[in-house]
């Protein structure tokens, strides 16, 4: 069950997602959030930087800048994140992440929590929706970002 901040949060997560796609980028959104503040918001920016690195994810930590720590900080993903952005969350010790779907792509929820993660996925509609969408009309840029040929 999702708080009203986890709500919120990845409302905002959705909202980033929702821009990328009309930008004509790839519809994944999120958002870095300790306890209830805003720490730093992002969308996937491979199409619109030509950034192969520039996941939601990604995006969204370089803007939180350098933090001293990561804890008591909550991730929030529209999509299951891929091997690099799993990664990063390992790497910078985020405790927990809430994540919007993972029927359009299963991404690593499970080796997130083998190496001691919250994992909670959400589920939600929205984001499977537009996700899905994006899939169906631009398959050759959804094979690009998760590198598939």
């Amino acid at each position: 069950m999702l708080s009203p901040d986890d709500q919120r949060f990845l409302r905002l997560a959705y909202d980033e997602a929702k821009g990328g796609y009309d930008e004509g980028g790839c519809p994944i959104g999120s958002v870095l959030a300790r306890g209830g503040d805003l720490v730093a918001r992002g969308r996937n920016q491979r199409v619109q930087q030509g950034d192969p690195i520039a996941h939601g994810e990604m995006d969204c930590l370089r803007k939180a800048g350098r933090q001293r720590s990561y804890s008591g900080t909550t991730l929030y993903t529209t999509l299951s994140p891929c091997m690099m952005c799993t990664g990063t969350i390992i790497q910078f010790k985020i405790p927990r992440v809430v994540i919007g779907e993972a029927e359009n792509f299963p991404g690593n929820p499970d080796f997130l929590r083998e190496n001691g993660v919250d994992v909670i996925l959400a589920n939600d509609p929205e984001c499977i929706d537009l996700m899905r969408r994006f899939i169906a009309e631009k398959p050759d840029l959804w094979n690009e970002d998760i590198a598939e040929d």
